[in-house]
């Protein structure tokens, strides 16, 4: 690759890269406000009495609750003050416009300004917001919203600490059931031994960026950067699949149609560093501008994204936060290191390319 071309390679690195800026943070965008990870664990422990029928679970990281009602009768979500807030049944799915709550768990701050209206003492009015069976909420019962820790984790923050055993009233019919839960401190893990992985494992890779390129030694080290880079695109694609999962979708046709409406761009992403790991392999032209774009890609898409599971005890995950680590490292290790090595064998290849000055007649 000569100068010229290099430049505008590298040009066009970095305007993909300003772009993917804009749009790694806002990838996720499941509950709009759901976390990348947290040190709180939301746990739903049943329903009291046991209605079959009725099953509830806490989804992304335990930010919102979410009820599904298979029977024949309405079931009603009681408010903070004791009125009618939400109503799941076979007609679909309901709010009372007059709950304060209706309002309050617009965010998982729940910073929203009440409307003039909002009256818990008023009679219901309900309006249709689904036709599903499911509704999902966040509740303030079920979680943590002070700034500070809790007294007892402030004191004692090396291990876990029940925070409180928590309670939302229902209404099944005319009868009133309860749904409860645990919310707990669970300590957060030392990042900077995470941290050290992906560097060294950038180093590795990039390294390999070094080996001459026409050379056997070169070749393995293309094929051995793509093969890293393949590896790091399934790990992507596990993550995004796991924020799926996490987030409440059941079934194929429902986890396809979340990763469609929400994750398409993190999870073309892993498939793109899949394939073009793959390129790298068959080291097919233009391979070693292919590493660094994927790898950019992959870095931003999906590994500064979800920077915050380094950091954070539950991960938005079906599996635990060591596994979401792990993954998220694979990524940036694939990442940052097909970039890395894909930068030094175009700078390489430049050099070679570049035409010598003609020898010095009067020298000879």
């Amino acid at each position: 690759m000569t100068p010229a071309p290099l430049r505008r390679a590298v040009l066009l690195l970095a305007a993909v890269l300003l772009g993917l800026l804009g749009c790694a943070a806002p990838a996720y965008a499941h509950g709009a406000d759901a976390p990348d990870g947290t040190d709180y664990r939301t746990m739903v422990t049943g329903i009291t009495p046991a209605r079959p029928g009725l099953t509830v679970r806490a989804v992304e990281a335990g930010a919102r609750l979410e009820l599904v009602n298979h029977t024949d009768r309405d079931v009603e979500v009681i408010g903070y003050s004791g009125e009618p807030y939400l109503r799941v049944g076979p007609g679909g799915v309901y709010e009372n416009v007059r709950s304060p709550a209706t309002y309050l768990n617009r965010t998982l701050a729940g910073d929203t300004a009440l409307p003039a209206t909002a009256d818990p003492a008023a009679a219901p009015q309900w309006r249709r917001i689904g036709d599903d069976r499911r509704v999902r909420w966040h509740d303030q019962r079920a979680l943590w919203r002070e700034s500070g820790v809790p007294a007892p984790v402030a004191a004692d923050p090396g291990r876990e600490h029940r925070v409180r055993e928590w309670t939302v009233p229902l209404r099944d019919g005319d009868e009133p059931v309860e749904l409860r839960g645990t919310l707990d401190w669970v300590p957060p893990p030392d990042p900077y031994p995470w941290w050290v992985a992906a560097t060294l494992g950038v180093l590795l890779v990039g390294a390999a960026g070094l080996l001459p390129a026409g050379t056997g030694a070169g070749t393995r080290a293309l094929r051995g950067v793509g093969a890293v880079l393949a590896l790091g695109g399934a790990a992507a694609v596990a993550v995004v699949l796991g924020r799926e999962l996490d987030a409440g979708a059941q079934g194929v046709g429902g986890v396809l149609l979340g990763l469609a409406a929400g994750q398409l761009w993190p999870l073309l992403t892993g498939l793109g560093a899949v394939a073009a790991g793959g390129w790298a392999v068959a080291r097919r032209p233009a391979a070693d501008f292919v590493l660094a774009l994927a790898g950019a890609c992959l870095t931003l898409v999906v590994g500064v994204a979800n920077l915050t599971v380094l950091s954070r005890a539950v991960a938005p995950a079906p599996w635990s936060g060591g596994v979401a680590r792990v993954l998220l490292t694979g990524v940036l290790v694939a990442g940052v290191g097909a970039v890395a090595a894909g930068l030094l064998r175009l700078h390489a290849a430049t050099r070679a390319a570049a035409p010598r000055p003609a020898a010095d007649p009067a020298r000879t």
